[in-house]
């Protein structure tokens, strides 16, 4: 046998036995991890911040998720927190393994009927203007300050509270601050407050 078979070492978190076992048997010639592959329901227990955790401790670690259905929010929430595999739960164990395969060798995996919803919000992202340089002399602290960033781009409360792992009244408390130190009466009043003017040569 050649001795250039590349080893992957992969760490399975499921709650189905039966799945868990005939990936082990598929997986076990493969030998720190380098991937995590974990079921919808396992990563939902801890609201999708396992595999931000879990990237932290381990640099490197690729993460596949298995979902349980085409669901476009998980999908997207769980990409911005770092996954780069995605595929589904009716999908054969070959198929999976398959997937541990490409992402091991730098590749992606999503099934094509969510790719579409990935490009769709990345286009939606680039259409909002860039950021800007934002006056330091407000008393805004560094979380607030980019907070202001966000709110520039077009995200909404919601939105701001995905990315940041934040919940939605987090985020609101932390606007109504904002608001209240700029002597701002809107989220639009507040980002104007906040950009530097333009330097005229």
């Amino acid at each position: 046998m050649s001795n250039s078979v590349e080893i992957v070492q992969v760490f399975i978190l499921a709650e189905n036995r039966l799945l868990r076992e005939a990936l082990t048997r598929i997986l076990n010639k493969k030998s720190a991890p380098d991937v995590l592959l974990s079921d919808s329901a396992a990563i939902a227990l801890s609201d999708l911040r396992l595999v931000s955790e879990v990237r932290a401790a381990i640099p490197g670690l690729k993460v596949i998720m298995i979902g349980m259905d085409a669901n476009q929010e998980i999908f997207l929430r769980a990409v911005q927190e770092g996954i780069v595999g995605f595929v589904l739960k009716d999908a054969s164990a070959v198929e999976v393994a398959a997937a541990v395969r490409s992402v091991a060798n730098q590749e992606a995996v999503c099934p094509p009927s969510l790719c579409l919803a990935l490009f769709e919000r990345v286009a939606s992202q680039n259409i909002h203007p860039p950021s800007f340089v934002i006056r330091h002399n407000l008393g805004l602290t560094r979380r607030e300050q980019q907070l202001v960033q966000m709110i520039s781009r077009g995200l909404t409360n919601k939105e701001i509270a995905s990315q940041l792992n934040l919940s939605e009244q987090t985020v609101k408390n932390h606007i109504h601050r904002i608001l209240r130190k700029l002597g701002a009466t809107s989220r639009l009043d507040a980002v104007e407050l906040c950009r530097m003017p333009e330097v005229v040569a």
